[in-house]
């Protein structure tokens, strides 16, 4: 399977911008083969806390509509985040969602937030991975900060995920804790793993892209730079089934102790 990372340049606020960038990129991706596209942590946006009300959406979230239409033309996956307004508590959400053929058929709110998040989004309660029908495949998303929770992918990999997916906004100068998180929450779990960041700068930060694509093993099939771009990479799904037969990690867990 084809799969790819859109490292995006965020302009702060901008959103008629970076959106119009990333389906340009996005459609890119998908006219060269890609299955799956992963775009960054608040693509559309960056953290707009300045103007987090006017950047925030409701269902049917008007941000996703031209991403739905690329994915029911191509039959592809598509996986963000976006800053959502929840209106039964009139409280601001970090809103992974999952893209399938055209529909949006999942939702994730980021459970783990860091520092300055805790001011502006309310915590997510749920983490589950989904099915993707398309695909016969289940996906689970953590967003940024959590790939240092390695609890957050087990738990996805204990639900069946067969790709593990992180977007981020991961800044300077922590590109050498992003590679290894990254790739050991991939050798721990068995399973691949998309790994997107961003890359470019806002008014607080540098951030140093370097997106990777791994294998089930912990290699890494692409890396991207410090460039906008996008990096693509196959995936063998059979390559999960054959490590865990070689490498029983979870037939040999000891739940009775952890």
């Amino acid at each position: 399977m084809k799969v790819a990372c859109v490292q995006l340049d965020i302009d702060l606020c901008e959103k008629k911008a970076n959106i119009r960038k990333a389906l340009e990129m996005s459609t890119n991706a998908v006219e060269n083969g890609a299955e799956i596209v992963v775009l960054p942590e608040v693509f559309s946006t960056g953290f707009c806390y300045d103007n987090i009300k006017q950047q925030a959406e409701l269902p049917p979230y008007p941000t996703l509509e031209p991403f739905k239409k690329l994915s029911r033309k191509n039959a592809c996956v598509i996986i963000g985040s976006l800053i959502e307004l929840k209106e039964e508590d009139n409280q601001y959400a970090n809103m992974g969602f999952y893209i399938d053929s055209g529909k949006l058929i999942g939702e994730y709110r980021k459970t783990h937030l860091f520092k300055e998040e805790n001011a502006y989004f309310s915590k997510g309660s749920e983490i589950n991975s989904f099915a993707i029908p398309s695909k016969n495949l289940r996906i689970g998303l953590e967003i940024c900060y959590e790939v240092r929770f390695p609890e957050v992918a087990r738990k996805l990999a204990l639900q069946g995920a067969d790709i593990l997916v992180t977007i981020a906004q991961f800044p300077d100068p922590r590109c050498d804790q992003w590679k290894t998180l990254s790739k050991a929450r991939a050798i721990e779990n068995q399973i691949p793993h998309i790994a997107c960041n961003r890359t470019g700068n806002d008014p607080k930060n540098s951030f140093f892209g370097h997106s990777m694509i791994i294998d089930a093993l912990g290699n890494i099939v692409k890396e991207a730079g410090r460039e906008e771009g996008i990096i693509m990479g196959e995936l063998d799904s059979a390559l999960s089934k054959e490590v865990r037969s070689f490498i029983p990690v979870f037939t040999d867990r000891r739940k009775e102790l952890y």
